[in-house]
């Protein structure tokens, strides 16, 4: 491949002459007169910040299988898709597919008119619940990738579920908003609050919320574990100015010894909490 030329840069970050202007400037990482702006500078270092995290995965999966299929989960606007499209994808001389699947049908046709503007044909867009996807026979068999950036709530909990059930080997995921254990904490407070060194965590509302999100995935990481998966927990660089930036990525390891392990933490971790109805999502029997 010829050496990429530079069309614009932005301190070490560069869009390339390969890229899609027309994608640039519909995520506002290019104004409409194709110039950056400050607000660009934050975008692109963003996206080059995650996607260096997924390329490497996907070019171990299409060396290994000559493809790879990608399902976004959660799909929104697909910023993220339309980037590995762009950025990493479309230079590949194998076959590939990357799918958004959203509940909201209004930005899965967004999408879809965008991936079809920009001749992204091997993008496509559909409108399923979590619960639709586990048997949509729109979706391929065999699936490798699962991403879902910014999953709201239990979003991420039915990415991860999707990706258990499909035999998924990859999971990137940037959980959001994590507000059920902070809900179950306030409702449970009382028989929390019989174990003193609990008092200090449910004093201040916003220490429970924060306690909350943390717990929720020190749990989805452990299942993980549980099922068979090497999880690495990092920081990814503010997303649209989300302090949400905490990014897991999975990948399919097995290990007895290890799976054991964190079944017993993850066990422990829900009976000392007091969570014990969560136990079955996370096939924990207590």
């Amino acid at each position: 491949m010829p050496k990429n030329k530079v069309v614009a840069t932005v301190d070490k970050y560069a869009v390339k002459d390969y890229q899609s202007i027309d994608l640039l400037k519909e995520l506002h990482i290019l104004t409409r007169d194709g110039k950056m702006n400050q607000d660009s500078r934050r975008k692109i270092k963003q996206v080059l910040h995650l996607v260096q995290f997924i390329e490497p995965i996907i070019q171990s999966v299409t060396a290994q299988k000559g493809t790879f299929q990608l399902i976004d989960f959660g799909s929104g606007k697909s910023y993220l898709g339309f980037m590995l499209y762009d950025l990493v994808a479309k230079l590949l001389s194998t076959p590939f597919n990357i799918i958004g699947i959203d509940v909201r049908s209004e930005l899965v046709d967004y999408c879809q008119n965008l991936a079809q503007k920009l001749n992204f044909e091997h993008m496509s867009f559909y409108h399923l619940s979590a619960e639709e996807s586990l048997f949509a026979p729109e979706l391929p068999k065999n699936i490798d990738i699962v991403t879902a950036l910014h999953a709201c709530n239990t979003a991420t909990d039915d990415a991860i579920k999707f990706a258990l059930e499909k035999n998924v080997e990859h999971l990137i995921l940037v959980p959001c908003c994590q507000a059920e254990l902070a809900s179950m904490f306030n409702k449970n407070k009382s028989e929390s609050l019989k174990n003193s060194y609990f008092t200090a965590l449910w004093k201040y509302p916003i220490h429970t919320r924060e306690f909350g999100s943390h717990i929720t995935n020190v749990l989805r990481c452990l299942y993980l574990e549980s099922k068979g998966y090497d999880v690495t927990v990092t920081e990814l660089v503010g997303w649209e100015h989300s302090l949400k930036n905490e990014l897991i990525i999975a990948n399919k390891m097995p290990h007895p010894g290890k799976m054991a392990k964190a079944q017993n933490q993850l066990k422990s971790l829900l009976e000392e909490f007091n969570l014990k109805t969560l136990a079955p999502r996370y096939e924990i029997f207590i």
